[in-house]
């Protein structure tokens, strides 16, 4: 017996439309389902992650290098403060601007924030000094770093580079020490290598004089010693 497999368009349609109306009314019952869940997620935003509060980088080094810079600060300050005996040297150094020879000039100027430092700058040289005891009552200043050299004397001042064996500046006169400069000229001081000068009171002689000198010596006499006369021949005798 032969089945006819063959459908009438009626029952096309008809299987049509079934098969649609299970997937539609499937369809609807998934969006009811997702609808409520979406509705939720609205409701409930998704809390924001606060970032933290990180330390900036490097600030451990900053710290660092913050306490070496003190710390360095405080060796410098300690190793740059003078005893009461320096800085009374300080006081008597001159300051200013100091003609010297040739037309040069040198300008000492006193550092207020490092009491009895000073700065002697002229052409082509600056230096930062401080003063040194001396053993003959001379203002020395001094930078050891650079070799230079600073003496103030009565009458004048100079300046030397002890590294190179140079003198920088030469006769150097504040004031002061032009004053003293001048009396120098009118009244020059005695030399070591004048020999005093014998002073002869009145009414003293040559023979005490020299008595004086060697009391062991004698005025010299004069001895005159007379010959006999010569005997005559016979012939004068006649």
């Amino acid at each position: 017996m032969k089945i006819n497999t063959t459908f009438s368009p009626a029952v096309v349609l008809s299987l049509f439309a079934t098969v649609a109306g299970t997937c539609l009314v499937s369809v609807p019952a998934q969006a009811q389902t997702a609808a409520p869940a979406a509705k939720a997620s609205a409701a409930k935003p998704a809390a924001k992650a606060v970032p933290s509060k990180k330390a900036p980088p490097g600030a451990s080094r900053v710290d660092l290098r913050s306490e070496a810079k003190n710390r360095k600060a405080g060796i410098e300050a300690a190793d740059d403060a003078l005893t009461p005996a320096e800085l009374s040297i300080a006081e008597r150094v001159y300051v200013g601007q100091l003609p010297c020879e040739l037309g040069a000039s040198v300008s000492l100027l006193a550092d207020t924030k490092a009491p009895g430092y000073f700065t002697v700058q002229g052409k082509n040289f600056k230096y930062r000094m401080f003063p040194v005891p001396t053993t003959t009552g001379t203002v020395r200043l001094e930078d050891r770093k650079a070799g230079a050299v600073w003496l103030q004397m009565g009458n004048k001042s100079m300046l030397m580079n002890q590294k190179s064996g140079t003198r920088l500046a030469d006769e150097c006169m504040s004031p002061a020490q032009l004053a003293v400069a001048e009396a120098l000229k009118l009244n020059p001081g005695i030399s070591v290598l004048d020999a005093p000068k014998p002073t002869v009171a009145a009414g003293t002689t040559t023979d005490s004089i020299a008595a004086s000198v060697s009391p062991t010596m004698s005025t010299p006499t004069a001895s005159v010693t007379h010959a006999a006369p010569a005997a005559l021949p016979a012939s004068a005798a006649k």
